[in-house]
């Protein structure tokens, strides 16, 4: 019988291809369709292209690379529309094959083209405005790297149904006239680089069903006007830019079944209202300040399968009665203070629940949630606070003391046991890829150590959460680089039983999942916080960028005290990077391993060392001390200790090197290494073991000037993590020898760029870029960072730029602590002749205003590619800013751009700039804006004051005065014919000091007596 059955089903399956090859072959594709559609898949990149007009199939399309299994390629035919006789071409879907051209504006030939599907390409460029005349109802050119403004012409798509442009580099605003695609259902912006507020003109979307626009710069509240999008049905605001509070508007939004709003900053509120929300299958309001209790209504949703409030201030309890639990997955209520007992209603099988970083009644062995071999899983990490130290990390466990402390930590993250040499010694890493990851997942090792993890990776379609141990087969990597353990929300390493004192923290990381070729591989993005010892130590880091490329090993290296046995080390995603590269849900922390070594004592790999065996190395390692300090004292070495008292201390606040190793790096400060000289001393390129480049500043053993500089910079950048400032590795004192190690920057600085010949070419976007880097980095040191930090020394030759040519303040041993009680801080001058505020140059007075001047000359300098000190205007001006002063006011300021820009520059840009610059070089310190104020003018958020000082106030500014004398001093100098060594004596109402203008990586321009 089922032969039978299975013969008729062919034979009708053959009649129907019979009679659809006969409809097709009477109606055949018009020609110039065809044509049209080959001139399209040419421009889009295809190096083979091969379609059936009869059949309207593509038979053959080629790219220079390889495609994945899932690609799609196909195109749709309408034969029912037109009045001929012909198939008219519909739809077209190219996705995922790696095109590397441009999006056609030949569409706009095909008249009846309503679709288009150019998903994971490689196409550059932008959205053709041709686009504008067609009738799409549906553009999706989701992940390629489209770039610039998002074209107002898509305005006029009024038929346009469906638009996604995610994981792209599309910038500016969002064009207001997309308010008018009355017609819209589906709109995607999510991880672009847009900026500004929400237009209102989007209130009107009242079709809308999916919003997302996350992991974007996006600016102002969440606008109350998304209440008008009343068949909205999933929202998405993962890290926009936005800010809260919620608007309790939201509760007219009732057709919501995916409401994910997370790391917005704004007001603490209470709990948004959404009881009439009750179809919600997804609820993430994850770190949006929220407080108070949850409202009871959630625990009783019918239909909600994931809820993530973690990291609010949330507090109450988890009720007896939970109705949802029958449909419940996933619950995260990680980060807030949550108290009392840990309920059964919350249990069942197959649930992950993660109560981490709570206030919750300590859970022992005997409850509930402390139940072994079940089938959920509870994540119960620091969720109790109100126990010991040892028991809110080890929950579940009785009477529990550390046998032995130890001083180390290596773990080989989601890898094998590894052993490597390192310093002529052997470290064995314990891996952890034997144990399965989970969405609340607690870990504890047998060596005093473990790991929290916390979140599941959304839109994987895998619930079962295997997904976070990644692994590549690269050559290239050590065994060490090749396995990572990946976290899609928050992953904790801890490590217990440790003796108190201070550790040098190094995390090892390589992007494994990315690819460095020209697919869509290439353009994922992976961003995530890092906390040690639950401080933030650096926001927003990508391993790519650091590494500077894929599958490439790099180490950041950090400082830690301990003072209660416990070291954690966290990675936060905050919502920011793509989510959908190579596929949807890969996302959040990467981390391949751990190792942490005291600064205090030497730490062997204590496991394998037995009792006696550590009292024999004890002994003979006194006994040699005794001896070796017995012969150093006889020769009369000890006596050099007297020069470094002021260094006591300085190796255990940070990362030290032995002077073998920076020896090593630098090829023992082999000259064909230096890369500069400066005040400090000179300046070499190294490169560490493990691959990483360095750039070493040695203080000059002449210079105890040097050594207050030396303490200054390290007391000063040793705790400062951002983007856009130079990040210092480490040190070594030892011997005779002060150095200082810096991450190395191929293009050297800012100033080497702009005014000597250099084979580097700044274009208009990159010297804007740059101005916006430089900003930030300064409003971090002011109001961001722990301590509040006024630089002293702002200039084109401190900044320094990175391969991509992003910016780096560098040289922070003029550095002052601007402490927030005191108004000001009355100082001996230190800095640079052309930079220096007024106020500050000639009585003294420094507050953080002084470095917004020298940030304006900087600004100007950038815009002129003239440097303030050595460039003399041909008229009356005494410097650039005097020039730049008397142009504003003439009206001539097009004469400051810099001519090798040519006419490839933004007008808009360049004037706002300009008139930044005035505004920060105001003679009055109060008239200039402070940092954020800049950053808000530069990316066009705040209005920049229309009044100027006027130009005719000028003649005689206190701000030229210095520069006056210096040009009569160097005039002098000319007309004695003595030999100049570009140093000078500059007298002030606060004394004299020594300046010197030439510098690399490091400049002191003036010596700074006593500070007070």
């Amino acid at each position: 019988m089922l032969p039978a059955k299975r013969g008729v089903l062919s034979w009708i399956l053959a009649v129907n291809y019979y009679f659809l090859l006969l409809n097709l072959g009477e109606s055949r594709v018009a020609q110039e369709e065809a044509d049209i559609l080959e001139q399209i898949a040419v421009t889009m990149g295809a190096t083979h292209w091969k379609f059936n007009g009869e059949l309207c199939q593509i038979e053959a399309v080629r790219v220079t690379t390889d495609r994945p299994s899932w690609s799609e390629t196909d195109v749709k035919c309408n034969c029912s529309i037109g009045n001929d006789t012909l198939c008219h071409i519909v739809a077209i879907t190219l996705k995922g094959i790696n095109l590397p051209g441009v999006l056609p504006p030949e569409l706009v030939k095909l008249p009846y083209i309503q679709q288009v599907d150019f998903a994971y390409n490689y196409l550059s460029g932008s959205i053709p405005a041709e686009w504008s005349s067609t009738q799409l109802n549906s553009i999706s050119v989701l992940v390629n790297r489209l770039s610039g403004e998002i074209p107002k012409e898509l305005g006029n798509i009024t038929s346009l149904t469906y638009i996604n442009l995610e994981g792209n580099q599309f910038s500016g605003i969002i064009p207001p006239e997309l308010g008018k695609l009355i017609n819209l259902k589906t709109l995607i912006l999510s991880s672009n680089q847009l900026e500004g507020e929400l237009p209102t003109s989007l209130s009107g979307l009242v079709n809308l069903t999916d919003f997302r626009i996350s992991d974007n710069n996006l600016s102002g509240p969440i606008p109350d006007f998304i209440q008008n999008w009343k068949q909205l049905a999933k929202l998405e605001l993962h890290a926009s830019g936005l800010e809260g509070p919620i608007p309790s508007g939201i509760s007219l939004l009732n057709m919501l079944t995916d409401l994910r709003i997370s790391d917005i900053d704004g007001p603490m509120q209470e709990f948004p209202p959404l009881i009439n929300m009750t179809g919600l299958v997804i609820l993430v309001l994850r770190n949006c300040n929220l407080s108070g209790e949850i409202p009871g209504y959630i625990w009783q949703l019918k239909t909600i399968q994931t809820f993530d409030v973690s990291f609010n201030k949330l507090v109450g309890m988890i009720p007896d009665d939970i109705s949802a639990r029958t449909t419940l997955k996933f619950v995260f209520l990680s980060g807030n203070m949550f108290s009392g007992n840990v309920p059964d209603s919350i249990l069942k099988n197959g649930i992950n629940v993660d109560l981490s970083y709570n206030n919750f009644t300590w859970q022992g062995p005997d409850q509930p949630a402390c139940r072994q071999n079940t089938n959920y899983y509870i994540n119960l990490y620091k969720s109790s606070s109100a126990v010991s130290t040892l028991r809110n990390i080890l929950p579940c466990t009785e009477d529990l003391t550390c046998p032995r402390y130890g001083c180390s930590l290596h773990v080989n993250c989601g890898g094998n046991d590894f052993t490597v040499k390192e310093n002529n010694r052997q470290l064995d890493y314990e891996g952890d890829a034997q144990v399965e990851g989970g969405s609340a997942r607690y870990f504890r090792s047998n060596k005093y150590w473990g790991f929290s993890s916390t979140g599941d990776f959304m839109d994987d379609a895998n619930d079962q959460n295997t997904r976070f141990i990644e692994s590549t087969q690269s050559t290239n990597l050590s065994e060490l680089y090749s396995g990572a353990r990946a976290s899609p929300l928050s992953l904790t390493y801890f490590r217990y039983c440790l003796e108190n004192g201070n550790y040098n923290v190094s995390l090892h990381f390589a992007e494994i999942i990315f690819k460095d070729d020209r697919t869509y591989y290439n353009l994922g993005r992976r961003v995530f916080d890092i906390y040690i010892q639950e401080k933030l130590v650096w926001k927003d880091f990508n391993i790519e960028e650091e590494a500077r490329g894929v599958k490439r090993p790099v180490i950041r290296r950090f400082n830690a005290t301990v003072t209660n046995s416990v070291l954690e080390i966290r990675l936060y995603w905050g919502g920011k990077g793509t989510t959908r590269i190579p596929l949807r849900g890969h996302y959040g922390a990467l981390i391949s391993a751990i190792s942490v070594d005291s600064t205090f004592k030497f730490c062997s790999n204590e496991d394998r060392k037995t009792v006696i065996i550590y009292v024999i190395v004890g002994v003979l390692a006194a006994c040699i001390t005794f001896f070796v300090l017995s012969i150093l004292w006889w020769k009369g070495y000890l006596c050099r200790k007297r020069k470094r008292r002021d260094l006591n201390g300085v190796e255990l606040q940070m990362v030290c090197f032995t002077l073998k190793q920076i020896k090593a790096a630098t090829k023992n400060f082999d000259a064909s290494n230096k890369i500069g000289e400066g005040g400090f001393g000179p300046v070499y390129k190294g490169q560490l073991h493990d691959g990483t480049l360095v750039a070493v500043k040695q203080l000059s053993s002449q210079s105890k000037q040097g050594n207050r500089e030396f303490l200054n910079e390290i007391s000063t950048i040793s705790c400062l993590q951002h983007p856009n400032l130079v990040k210092l590795h480490g040190c070594c004192i030892e011997a005779d020898q002060l150095l200082l190690v810096y991450e190395y920057l191929d293009n050297n600085s800012l100033a080497g760029a702009l005014f000597e010949d250099s084979r580097l070419t700044l274009d208009w976007p990159t010297r804007f870029r740059i101005c916006l880097g430089i900003a930030k980095g300064l409003a971090f040191l002011h109001e961001e960072s722990s301590q509040k930090i006024v630089h002293r020394d702002i200039k084109a030759t401190n900044v320094l730029l990175d391969g991509q040519l992003n910016p780096k303040i560098s040289d922070f041993g003029l550095a002052k602590l601007n402490e927030e009680e005191k108004t000001h801080i009355s100082t001996r001058v230190a800095g640079t002749i052309g930079y220096m505020a007024p106020e500050y140059a000639l009585w003294g007075y420094l507050t953080d205003k002084a470095d917004v001047y020298s940030f304006g000359v900087v600004l100007l300098e950038t815009v002129s590619g003239k440097n303030n000190n050595n460039y003399m205007p041909s008229n009356n001006s005494i410097c650039l800013l005097d020039w730049a002063c008397n142009l504003q006011q003439s009206g001539s300021i097009e004469e400051l751009i810099d001519q090798r820009l040519g006419s490839d520059i933004n007008k808009q840009e360049v004037e706002r700039i300009v008139k930044v610059a005035l505004l920060c070089t105001s003679a009055t310190p109060s008239l200039r804006p402070i940092m954020s104020e800049v950053v808000g003018m530069l990316e066009g958020r705040i209005s920049i004051p229309d009044e100027i000082p006027e130009a005719n106030t000028y003649s005689n500014d206190l701000r030229f005065k210095a520069m006056k004398d210096f040009h009569q001093e160097r005039q002098k100098q000319k007309l004695t014919g003595s030999q100049t060594q570009n140093t000078m004596t500059i007298q002030t109402d606060m004394g004299s000091s020594s300046t010197s203008t030439t510098n690399l990586f490091d400049s002191v321009q003036f010596q700074d007596q006593t500070d007070t």
